[in-house]
């Protein structure tokens, strides 16, 4: 999931900058009222951008989620303690959540934000704040994130290997033979 994370929130950092950039173009345009093209490009850029970072930041706390279980799970299943990786998984969910719902916010408040500068009823500047603000915040958020998916690899790693010592111990066949068995 690492990877596949880096990878989606490149393109996400991408449509991020895409669109600050298109948006600092039409305002210069529609300011002249020489082009409103590039409003339509950046209109479209902005609602593409905002919908994918809401993606990348739900399949992250999704994916916090279902591990976080899948660990507190599999430690009950074998009797190992809550108080190490069930309790490690929990704290970074914990640390993670309220970052990524920010992020979020933030993010739907430059959205709304740019559609009631369309619209002349706020001033653009709270648009513009609004986008310098999401861009820097998702650019820290997707490094915690980051840093967060590679401590929780560690762990389920950890996991699974204590798992698969104690099944040895036991005479039990690996993981993966048992879940080759009919």
């Amino acid at each position: 999931m690492t990877r596949l994370f880096r990878i989606i929130a490149i393109l996400n950092i991408v449509l991020l900058l895409a669109s600050f950039g298109s948006g600092v173009v039409s305002w210069h345009y529609v300011a002249s009222l020489r082009n409103t093209d590039i409003y339509l490009l950046h209109f479209v850029l902005g609602l593409t951008t905002a919908l994918t970072t809401l993606f990348v930041h739900c399949l992250v706390l999704t994916y916090f989620l279902g591990t976080g279980r899948w660990v507190k799970e599999v430690c009950i299943a074998y009797g190992l303690p809550d108080g190490n990786w069930p309790k490690l998984t929990r704290d970074i969910k914990r640390r993670n959540t309220p970052r990524v719902i920010l992020a979020m916010l933030v993010t739907i408040a430059a959205a709304a934000a740019g559609m009631a500068a369309q619209q002349q009823a706020w001033p653009g500047w709270i648009h513009l704040t609004l986008a310098v603000t999401t861009v820097a915040l998702n650019l820290h958020v997707f490094w915690v994130e980051s840093g967060n998916m590679q401590l929780n690899g560690r762990i389920l790693d950890a996991v699974t290997t204590e798992v698969e010592r104690m099944r040895a111990e036991r005479g039990l066949p690996t993981s993966e033979e048992a879940l080759r068995e009919p």
